[in-house]
């Protein structure tokens, strides 16, 4: 009897135990993105279709902005379109012979979840996002509006909140330049297919649309 209250008091206690979407959880988790290494090998690379038809161009150093080669030591988690890995769930698929990666374009952007390939890895835009903010699912650019709250100006940004546009999204980390620029992570594209943290000026971003948002759940 004792055993068994003692085991229902461990369940009760198990969802505590539990990360929770934290500013520094987010940071953090973008950061290890950006800090995981691997070996490229040839069975990474694909520029054709998959077993369902599905067309993958992975970044590797043959293409605009792909960075990673087969036999070359690199870091930092690559891009793909619909991808959703956490490090650990990365390095599993590779040592199965996953494609590392796989970039998005007009075709991808026009098929949207369609054009996913269950034979890369790697994660997008928002499915970084949703990673560092703990959520279950990824989350698209289109559907982030409606677990979040606009800001009513980018001075209230804080560590862990987002910059929106109507097809990427930034992970802010911080102020630059007295404020004239952002610290951000974000899953690529630029400057490479890859997960990275980067300056980027405010007045950029305010051109191409980009708009600050927090995450309601978010915990400071």
């Amino acid at each position: 009897m004792r055993h068994h209250l003692l085991l229902l008091l461990l369940l009760a206690l198990l969802p505590s135990c539990a990360p929770k979407a934290t500013r520094e959880y987010a940071i953090a988790t973008a950061y290890r993105y950006t800090q995981i290494e691997w070996m490229p090998e040839e069975r990474h690379v694909r520029h054709g279709k998959d077993g369902q038809g599905i067309e993958v161009k992975t970044p590797d150093a043959s293409i605009p902005r792909g960075w990673w080669k087969p036999g070359v030591p690199a870091k930092g988690m690559p891009y793909q379109w619909g991808g959703f890995d956490t490090p650990d769930s990365f390095l599993t698929k590779l040592a199965e012979g996953k494609k590392a990666g796989d970039i998005g374009d007009a075709s991808k952007r026009k098929l949207g979840d369609a054009g996913t390939s269950m034979e890369s890895c790697g994660i997008d835009c928002s499915g970084f996002v949703s990673r560092c903010w703990f959520l279950p699912r990824p989350y698209s650019t289109r559907e982030l509006p409606s677990i979040c709250d606009p800001l009513k100006s980018w001075s209230h940004l804080k560590p862990g909140d987002i910059l929106l546009n109507h097809q990427h999204v930034l992970l802010f980390a911080g102020w630059l330049d007295g404020g004239k620029s952002v610290a951000a992570y974000e899953a690529g594209p630029i400057p490479m297919w890859r997960v990275n943290a980067s300056g980027i000026p405010v007045r950029k971003l305010e051109r191409e649309g980009y708009a600050p948002w927090r995450y309601r759940n978010i915990v400071d």
